[in-house]
């Protein structure tokens, strides 16, 4: 009787440890232990299964910090090419002096036993990895919700670095799965198709000027296009002049970020950019009877034009990526335009230069746009470089060169396409190699072009009214401008800007840009 007293009381022993009430203990954080198990045990057996899962797993996502080292010590062998067994494992954590720490050569044995199939493994190691992503946004929850509660914190810079934390881990879950060439074939001939039945011959997104066009096919979608060059040579002028062609003219929906001007201000250079009045005149709205039926009449082209801008300060790849997702789901955004990725930071993040920091902001534009799947489209500052460079061919040595770009050659390397700006009259070179004439011209240099040729195109420069156009165009847009006026006269006010529209649409097959 004693006996069978001392074994239940035994047996009730066992079972109070068993029996978990998570409702006194807490929460267990998300682990799949029995699974992580299972992932080792193949990797030691299996000879290819850690080309399996190589891309899913990191040693960070494995709970049980045994498991961790272990999986170190399989990753080490895999990046010497070395054999991946029971014997290579526990010598590689012998070497590391982490042997004892997992449990010691038995353990390791232990854990070859546990796997039953390989068959399963991808899916097991995808399992893992989201109990490590939700461990992750524990943590990252309860890291923010302790520095709220302290008053000592700004909340400004709270945000911005719970945007950064939060972008980092997103990244880690961002994976694309190969794809057999098949369907992407018929993907591409249905691209080819599409762009066979365009008259104008182009495959992407149009910018109204047609030389441009030419060599670029447009903008391509999942393209991450740089436009750089010296302060002073008409950035934000050439960028407003695209903007405008590609809404007014194509009816193509463009985001605008701008991080230097507000949108008043943006806004206001566009109206200059249109009316072809002089900006201080539109700034303090000191104009003349006949400037005010100009502004009137030339501006009405802008009511309808699908132009979304915001001008969020020093904006992060973060928000820039949650306001991209919204600006294509709800407006069908086809472009966005970032002036410009210098003013960008990668908030919460720590880097050890600048250089790394833009690195990592090109390097999400061009992630963002193969995500999108639209053009994005930064400006870009160049170095001094340009203003130091001198020769016996002036025209030559102001050139801009892809080593110019600033701070960062990863932007070139991100880059499918960079254009130079560059207006050679800025530096008192009127004439080009052939005694062309310089004056009012400006260069865009398509020094990178990633799927297709570079080149040189010239366009005419308006200063006082900050709009880069296709040479020759004045005379055909007062003719189109006079016709969207007078049909606009015929009709009641409220109906203008529809029918406008709809003359632009007709209009827009017979112009050049």
């Amino acid at each position: 009787m004693i006996q069978q007293d001392k074994n239940r009381q035994k047996t009730g022993t066992r079972t109070k440890k068993t029996v978990v009430n998570t409702e006194e203990i807490g929460r267990l954080q998300p682990q799949a232990r029995e699974l992580e198990e299972a992932v080792l045990g193949a990797l030691m057996i299996e000879k290819d299964a850690y080309s399996i899962i190589s891309e899913i797993l990191s040693p960070e996502c494995f709970y049980d910090k045994a498991h961790e080292l272990i999986f170190t010590a399989i990753q080490n062998l895999a990046i010497q090419q070395k054999p991946i067994d029971i014997l290579t494992v526990v010598d590689q954590l012998r070497k590391a002096g982490d042997l004892e720490m997992v449990g010691g050569a038995s353990y390791i044995a232990v854990l070859s036993q546990k796997m039953v199939s390989s068959a399963h493994l991808d899916y097991h190691a995808r399992i893992v990895a989201q109990k490590y992503l939700a461990r992750e946004l524990i943590r990252f929850s309860s890291e923010v919700a302790g520095k709220a509660f302290d008053e000592t914190n700004d909340v400004d810079d709270l945000m911005q670095e719970a945007e950064g934390q939060l972008f980092e881990i997103t990244q880690r879950n961002v994976k694309k799965d190969v794809s057999h060439i098949n369907p992407i074939i018929k993907e591409a001939f249905a691209l080819m198709r599409e762009a066979a039945k365009r008259t104008d011959g182009l495959s992407g997104l149009q910018t109204g000027f047609k030389d441009l066009d030419k060599i670029t096919s447009g903008w391509q979608n999942s393209d991450l296009i740089i436009i750089a060059a010296r302060p002073a040579m008409g950035k934000t002028a050439f960028m407003l002049s695209m903007a405008k062609n590609m809404a007014v003219n194509f009816n193509i929906p463009v985001a605008v970020f701008s991080l230097e001007m507000s949108n008043v201000q943006l806004v206001n250079r566009l109206i200059v950019n249109v009316t072809e009045l002089v900006g201080e005149k539109i700034k303090t709205g000191q104009l003349a009877p006949h400037e005010w039926h100009q502004l009137d009449s030339k501006v009405r082209i802008l009511y309808d034009a699908p132009i979304y801008v915001d001008e969020t300060p020093s904006l992060s790849v973060f928000e820039l990526r949650t306001k991209a997702r919204r600006l294509v789901k709800e407006h069908k955004v086809k472009c966005i335009i970032i002036d410009y990725l210098q003013l960008m930071n990668a908030s919460g993040m720590s880097f050890g230069s600048r250089e790394q920091e833009v690195s990592i902001i090109s390097r999400s534009l061009k992630g963002l746009a193969k995500e999108l799947n639209i053009p994005i489209i930064a400006l870009s500052q160049l170095n001094r470089s340009v203003e130091n460079r001198t020769g016996r061919d002036g025209y030559d040595a102001k050139r801009p060169q892809l080593s110019d770009l600033r701070e960062s050659g990863a932007i070139e390397q991100d880059a499918d396409i960079v254009c130079f700006i560059h207006r050679p009259e800025y530096y008192k070179i009127f004439q080009d190699d052939h005694g062309n004439d310089l004056t009012g011209k400006a260069e865009i240099i398509i020094a990178k072009h990633r799927n297709g040729s570079t080149g040189d195109v010239l366009l005419e420069f308006k200063k006082e009214y900050a709009r880069f156009q296709n040479l020759n165009e004045n005379q055909i847009i007062e003719e189109y401008q006079s016709r969207v006026n007078s049909q606009a006269d015929l009709i009641p006010a409220e109906k203008s800007g529809r029918k406008s529209m709809a003359l632009q649409s007709e209009l827009s097959e017979n112009m050049p840009f």
